[in-house]
């Protein structure tokens, strides 16, 4: 089954709000067993919106729209469908007695304009909703089903969960689609295919699907089969050969991420962590701190932003900040070293440098220091040259310093 996601609204295209309903959808959609092959935004125009239906209708088997079932004359999704199947809407009663009933339960009568929200296709589906005044439908006319949705969160997510989903598995085909993610540090998007490019390239089921994201990238693999264990028994094999090959760079798999790879392991080893930071500026603090759990391992930081505040806070020594400067290797690793210790962690990790837009101390933009301190060993700094804006120095070398610490972690290296 090829499936389609419209999401109708002009704000999308204003870019006053994100479509994250398409990727919901999609989420849903692939759990079962069902692909998803495009996705389009369109405003609220009669003409550009059945065109859309027009292109959906001759290339998908179901067509997935949000948005535009609401009472003002801009919301058209229903009717251009409608237009574009040559079906006349009629009345719903159920629809329009749920209608009167909300108002009225606020001591309104209702609108005349959306009374319109009760007109459904004929020999239809109709999805109730309790959260709203526009319920769901769906009709299917010839190979395709048209699903129609509205297009508030509070509306569309239960109603599909409680009303779409089990009319989904009605209609869908036999089989489950099931998705793998390896997520890979220290590596980018070009030599991490380059070196799976044999098998990428001869990718069948299940297949390979490499993205970038910020620092990181990763390997999405999906396999088709009757049952999810036979899915899973496609994807372990192929799994196994890109370990062998770029396995050092793993650091997690599905929905996790570096910050919540690095809270689990200090937890398993029962370790603490203490924070300096300056050119992030808090950003590490707040990654550790939005893993449930973290207040077990994380002691605590400092935005040891000015040269005063490294010397005050995190106890750097006034001699290297002269001589070295506030970016440097030499700051790098007191920051953590005294931060350790005032916090009395097991490990530290301090972040100095320069996130831009223009250079410091005479040093270069994305010119950044990463140090570790662990508890009776010397601490440990190295160098970076990071490029991109500002905000994506900061979120690559708080990504750098996290990988550090968990590529040490691993190790299995003792403190005392």
């Amino acid at each position: 089954m090829r499936a389609e996601l419209v999401a109708v609204g002009t704000e999308l295209l204003l870019g006053q709000i994100v479509d994250t309903h398409s990727a919901f959808l999609s989420r849903e959609l692939s759990g079962l067993g069902i692909g998803v092959y495009y996705h389009t935004s369109v405003g609220d125009n009669w003409n550009r919106l059945k065109g859309v239906v027009e292109q959906a209708a001759s290339r998908s088997d179901l067509v997935i729209f949000t948005g535009g079932l609401g009472p003002t004359e801009d919301d058209l999704t229903k009717e251009v469908v409608a237009k574009v199947l040559g079906l006349q809407l009629v009345e719903h009663p159920p629809s329009k007695v749920a209608l009167e009933t909300l108002f009225g339960e606020r001591g309104l009568s209702v609108p005349l304009s959306n009374y319109k929200q009760a007109l459904v296709f004929p020999d239809g589906r109709v999805f109730a909703n309790p959260n709203g005044t526009a319920p769901g439908v769906a009709v299917t006319y010839g190979r395709t089903t048209f699903v129609l949705l509205p297009g508030p969160p509070t509306e569309l997510y239960p109603m599909f969960e409680n009303e779409v989903r089990p009319f989904l598995e009605e209609i869908r085909p036999d089989g489950v689609l099931v998705s793998h993610v390896l997520r890979f540090y220290g590596i980018g998007e070009s030599h991490l295919t380059e070196r799976l490019g044999d098998l990428i390239q001869k990718q069948t089921n299940p297949t390979i699907a490499p993205l970038a994201k910020e620092g990181e990238v990763t390997l999405r693999l999906t396999a088709k089969a009757e049952r999810e264990a036979e899915a899973r028994s496609l994807i372990n094999p192929v799994k196994e050969q890109i370990l062998r090959t770029v396995g050092r760079f793993l650091y997690g798999e599905n929905e996790e991420t570096l910050e919540r790879a690095v809270v689990q392991e200090l937890t398993r080893q029962r370790k603490t962590l203490a924070l300096a930071e300056s050119c992030t500026g808090g950003l590490l603090a707040h990654m550790l701190t939005s893993v449930p759990g973290a207040s077990k391992v994380f002691q605590g930081g400092v935005v040891s932003y000015t040269a005063d505040a490294k010397k005050l806070m995190a106890g750097v020594p006034a001699d290297f900040l002269e001589k070295k400067g506030a970016v440097s290797m030499d700051a790098a690793l007191s920051m953590a070293e005294g931060t350790r210790g005032r916090l009395g962690a097991d490990f530290a990790l301090s972040v100095t440098g320069v996130a831009g837009p223009a250079p410091s101390e005479g040093k270069p933009v994305g010119l950044v220091y990463v140090g570790l301190a662990a508890r009776g060993e010397p601490p440990r700094a190295h160098r970076l040259d990071l490029g991109g804006s500002r905000q994506k120095i900061q979120i690559r070398a708080a990504k750098h310093a996290l990988f550090t610490l968990l590529e040490r972690l691993k190790k299995g290296e003792r403190t005392r």
